[in-house]
């Protein structure tokens, strides 16, 4: 895409070289504790990907980037401007070439997850076309030694058939997490929970009276805890179920199976609806404190607008 001119800034293509700029703008966000520094040169590289910087005056004052998670869904993330710069535009112009480029691909919808406690970052998203979607929470099981339930199986088929008509899908718009984005949301499918069960796993809980619950690990990652020790994560796309005795009976699952791929802490996704929360603190599985937000922008629509639109509550 060529360079374009706004009036005040330029929208142009993200280099390595704007690392230490993009650096400057991660240390005014969040107290410094940005992953953007961190990742910046990883993200810039791999197919399906696309980033734009802001500039004033040659130097970045704001960044964004999509990245295609299927043939007709992308994903938004790491959207930041300086805040000296804020107000003018930027986001807005950037969001709006990424939002062009996603089209151009086939890209249908745009995603994006805001923590609940952001309050700029849902304003700028609703302002620059995003509709509120769904709600997530992690719940953080310990990982622990032990053998899988008898009622556990992997089984993706029956997984997908339970999920088809649960109120976890419901809840969720159907979505989960991204087996090859991180921190990404898209469209759950019968070949992603397949491809699951080939590469990492599927447990799903049933017995004589069919399928009650099933969770996916989404991926294992080397991160770090809440101290900033260095920690191997197995991360749970989804925890789906239908009463206190599954939601035990998997979380047990979920610890053996985290313990047996040598990870040292667990994040399981799960809907933030009043049942699953305190089903999840009901059997004491460490809730987080917080949900999270997922947005979605209609890419076969005008996004180009002034404001959101009225929805119903």
């Amino acid at each position: 895409m060529p360079e374009n001119t706004y009036s005040g800034f330029e929208i142009r293509e993200a280099t390595h070289d704007d690392y230490e700029d993009v650096a400057a703008i991660a240390e005014q966000t969040w107290g410094g504790d940005d992953y953007l520094t961190d990742v910046y040169h990883d993200w810039l590289e791999g197919e399906n990907r696309y980033t734009l910087v802001g500039t004033v005056d040659g130097s970045v004052a704001g960044i964004a980037q999509v990245v295609m998670l299927s043939p007709y869904e992308a994903w938004g993330q790491g959207l930041r401007t300086a805040p000296d710069h804020r107000g003018k535009g930027i986001s807005e112009a950037i969001t709006y070439e990424l939002f062009d480029w996603a089209r151009d691909q086939g890209a249908v919808v745009s995603r994006a997850m805001v923590f609940s406690w952001n309050q700029a970052g849902l304003g700028q998203s609703r302002a620059t076309g995003y509709e509120p979607v769904t709600e997530f929470r992690w719940v953080r099981p310990e990982p622990e030694p032990g053998t899988f339930p008898d009622s556990v199986t992997c089984d993706p088929d029956a997984a997908w058939g339970y999920w088809t008509t649960s109120d976890a899908a419901a809840a969720l718009s159907g979505l989960t997490l991204s087996m090859d984005e991180s921190w990404a949301a898209q469209e759950l499918t019968r070949d992603l929970l397949a491809r699951a069960a080939d590469d990492t796993t599927v447990l799903t809980v049933a017995d004589g009276d069919g399928t009650h619950g099933f969770a996916y690990r989404s991926r294992t990652f080397e991160g770090e805890t809440e101290d900033d020790e260095p920690a191997m994560w197995a991360e749970y796309g989804v925890a789906a179920w239908d009463s206190i005795e599954t939601a035990r009976t998997l979380i047990e699952a979920i610890k053996v199976d985290a313990d047996d791929c040598g990870a040292d802490r667990i994040r399981v996704l799960i809907p933030e609806t009043a049942g699953y929360v305190s089903d999840a603190a009901y059997i004491r599985s460490n809730i987080g404190e917080e949900p999270d937000f997922i947005v979605a922008a209609d890419l076969t629509a005008d996004y180009r607008r002034e404001g959101p639109t009225a929805r119903s509550r």
